[in-house]
């Protein structure tokens, strides 16, 4: 068996934690949680969506998403109304608020990308990003 750090799962955990790094201190004092920014992003360029859909595109356990969505309607961020062709269900927007706290907070996000890539090299930021598109579209053709 491979040695403990030779884990490429763990290399990944161990890299997005400190990717993450650079981003955590600006949401904290948004008292915001990636997750919750993860989600704000995709309402940002989705407009709408249902719980499930958000929980896809941002890759968030379907019962973790629950209780991030009913923190970010506590804080007023989010608005949940009932689905037009099935009313039993339910989808999530972006108050008007929230777009405001989005438009203020994504150039500070920007300035935590520039200090990444500036840390790290834009050519290894870029690289790894081509690696992992190629990665997890081999990945998802095998799930086909």
């Amino acid at each position: 068996m491979r040695k403990f750090n030779d884990s490429l799962p763990l290399k990944l955990l161990r890299t997005r934690d400190k990717l993450m790094g650079y981003f955590r201190p600006l949401f904290l004092q948004y008292e915001l949680t990636e997750q919750q920014w993860r989600v704000l992003r995709a309402l940002y360029e989705y407009k709408e969506l249902e719980p499930s859909q958000l929980a896809e595109y941002c890759n968030i356990l379907t019962p973790s998403m629950t209780g991030i969505l009913n923190r970010l309607e506590q804080a007023g961020h989010i608005y949940k109304r009932k689905g037009s062709e099935d009313r039993r269900r339910f989808v999530v927007g972006m108050t008007a608020p929230a777009r405001d706290l989005f438009d203020d907070l994504s150039p500070e996000v920007e300035k935590c990308y520039d200090k990444m890539r500036a840390d790290i090299g834009n050519d290894k930021v870029d690289e790894l990003s081509e690696l992992l598109d190629q990665v997890l579209e081999r990945l998802d053709s095998l799930e086909d």
